[in-house]
């Protein structure tokens, strides 16, 4: 996927979304599976600071509110109209003193600028790398996030490696049609960022490679 400039892809994400957040959590909890196993999986220290990069609707936001409920939860998303929905979410649901949401790119934000604080215990990702066109950026970004002993989370779509060649095929071009490119060389691009920063790496393929799952602790 060509790389955009932040604005360009703003608006690429809001042209994608305008609608399809009305129905997006009542669709995408057939397919983008393994999100709650990352959630429980956060292991978020009491009063902890929890950041979603690529927040969408809420509905991870929500979840992780609910599951830790002396954390602090913060999210970011590129799009106004997912955020729309994020905000009312986190209204509806009584959130809305421990859930604090904000426009920003991932790939370069600062954590004090947009949340008032200097960093997160835990940092997660579902299913958002496929659709950010610098992955890497964004990565390392949510890293340079991270407080000592902080963790980083990653679920997003695996290369699909045991699925039947059919299969894969039609996934991939159907996946193609929503900008969603699976990052096929993240594992490996991961094991030389955590090399480079001293930092521990364990990574898991779910479901035949349909998803692949990643924790980084520094």
């Amino acid at each position: 996927m060509r790389a955009l400039p932040s604005d360009g892809h703003a608006a690429l994400m809001d042209g994608i979304y305008r609608h399809q957040r009305h129905v997006y959590d009542a669709t995408r909890k057939y397919y983008l599976l393994g999100r709650d196993r990352l959630l429980a999986g956060l292991a978020v220290p009491a009063g902890g600071d929890v950041l979603e990069l690529g927040c969408g609707t809420g509905r991870n936001l929500v979840l992780a509110g609910r599951r830790y409920p002396d954390a602090h939860i913060f999210g970011l998303d590129i799009s106004a109209e997912m955020l729309a929905s994020a905000r009312r979410q986190i209204v509806r649901c009584g959130l809305a003193g421990r859930i604090v949401v904000a426009a920003g790119d991932a790939t370069r934000f600062a954590p004090s600028e947009l949340f008032g604080v200097d960093g997160f215990d835990r940092v997660y990702f579902s299913y958002t790398l496929s659709m950010i066109p610098r992955w890497q950026d964004a990565i390392t970004a949510g890293l340079d996030a991270l407080r000592p002993g902080g963790q980083l989370s990653i679920v997003d779509f695996g290369d699909q490696a045991e699925l039947p060649a059919w299969l894969r095929q039609g996934l991939r071009r159907w996946l193609a049609a929503f900008h969603v490119a699976p990052r096929d060389r993240m594992a490996d691009w991961l094991a030389l960022e955590c090399q480079r920063r001293q930092a521990s790496l364990d990574v898991q393929t779910w479901f035949g490679g349909y998803a692949v799952y990643a924790t980084v602790a520094v």
